[in-house]
């Protein structure tokens, strides 16, 4: 199970965006890849017929199918409303119950650094991914409450945080920039129906990242090893 690795995306897409395509490169090696999605999505559209509620259900549908396509084993979904992620006890608890749960070698997760615009969900989302990979998931007497269901303290090797200002590490993803682009492409309601102007889009931004160090398609990370 060590060779197992959790993705915490704030939103439905986010982890197709600045991951997908090192995820199929994961699973490639035959890696079990467990999604944990934070919040609903349920206010990313401008379309003035769209609810709440049937916005969560669209995203919900959107986000099972890109899974299928990175072949991720299960997606957890969380439901928190999309802009109400908070730094609170029972959030990381719920992180901390699924890296103990799952075991996680790797855990993946947006950079919460990113410095003046950024999504608050992205930045809570990934500091909270951090706090609960370090310490708490470690710490035996931190959500002690796990214990009764059979879940024991998990030490991550390494985290991947993704679209970081100063990143670390250039994943090449020429290989499997194609179920990159088919999983975003199952976000309609996020990138819309021109599939080549959101190939060009997302074709462009893996060239600029793989052009910093002579890849053609790249995945930018900031790449932590934490002490065992």
């Amino acid at each position: 199970m060590t060779d197992s690795i959790l993705v915490v995306s704030p939103h439905p897409d986010d982890a197709e965006f600045g991951a997908a395509g090192t995820i199929a490169k994961w699973r490639g090696q035959g890696r079990d890849i467990y999604l944990v999605v934070c919040t609903n999505g349920d206010k990313g559209s401008n379309n003035p017929k769209m609810t709440s509620t049937n916005l969560a259900v669209t995203r919900h549908e959107e986000q099972e199918a890109a899974a299928k396509i990175l072949g991720i084993k299960k997606v957890v979904f969380l439901d928190y409303p999309d802009g109400g992620l908070e730094d609170t006890p029972e959030f990381r608890g719920k992180l901390v119950r699924l890296i103990r749960l799952f075991k996680p070698g790797i855990v993946a997760a947006p950079d919460p650094y990113r410095r003046y615009l950024s999504h608050r969900d992205h930045r809570i989302g990934g500091m909270v991914a951090l706090d609960a990979v370090f310490p708490y998931a470690r710490d035996r007497l931190s959500y002690p409450e796990h214990a009764a269901s059979g879940l024991e303290p998990h030490k991550v090797r390494e985290v991947y945080l993704w679209r970081p200002e100063t990143p670390n590490l250039h994943v090449d993803i020429r290989d499997t920039f194609e179920q990159k682009l088919k999983a975003l492409l199952c976000h309609r309601s996020q990138v819309g129906t021109d599939a080549d102007a959101v190939e060009n889009r997302v074709r462009q931004r893996a060239a600029d990242l793989g052009g910093e160090k002579g890849i053609a398609l790249a995945e930018a990370f900031y790449r932590l090893e934490l002490p065992l």
